[in-house]
């Protein structure tokens, strides 16, 4: 196997791992901000040729967690505003077509906000400094931002198929957000 092949296909495997520690440190729920954070860290570190592992990710995950569990509480509360407002479509009330529409496009929105937000996260780094720099990136780079929906709709399709391969493609997704970040540095 040729020397650039082998290198990326280890760092395809890396995303599968990172994807895995990703869910890991995700299980309770008010994390998954802080362990994507501390996983596109990890990935940052290793296609830098940087040595890294589990602890340089835990020492990332417990540094990214100090105020990153309040992004994660936020989320939490937007879902459940998600979750009502598709109610609302449900019930068949007037104009509730609409509000779900807008309501699915803002979460999407919101999502792809906080996973650039994720992907740019550095030890020390606020999250409201980020947090707004990645709302006017997800604004202002469209095609980037339909790249990490896209990777969005990857773990919805791996999920489908088999709820056990949403972990691994946690990774894929941190890979494609940090892809989309390293298009707008390019630009």
């Amino acid at each position: 196997m040729k020397p650039h092949v082998r290198a990326r296909f280890g760092v395809f495997a890396e995303c599968l791992l990172v994807g895995v520690w990703i869910a890991v440190a995700s299980v309770p729920v008010v994390t998954l901000p802080a362990a994507l954070a501390a996983g596109a860290a990890h990935l940052r570190r290793w296609t830098g040729e940087v040595e890294g592992g589990w602890r340089e990710f835990a020492a990332d995950l417990r540094s990214a967690a100090r105020r990153g569990w309040l992004v994660g509480l936020a989320g939490l509360a937007a879902l459940a505003l998600l979750w009502t407002d598709l109610a609302i479509v449900r019930a068949g009330l007037p104009g509730g077509r609409f509000a779900g529409t807008v309501g699915v496009l803002a979460a999407l929105a919101l999502t792809v906000t906080v996973l650039r937000a994720c992907t740019a996260w550095c030890p020390g780094a606020s999250w409201r400094v980020l947090l707004k720099a990645a709302a006017r990136r997800t604004l202002g780079d469209p095609a980037g931002s339909l790249l990490v929906v896209c990777g969005l709709a990857v773990i919805a399709v791996s999920a489908w198929f088999a709820a056990p391969l949403a972990a691994p493609a946690l990774g894929m997704l941190v890979a494609a957000t940090l892809a989309a970040e390293r298009r707008v540095l390019t630009r």
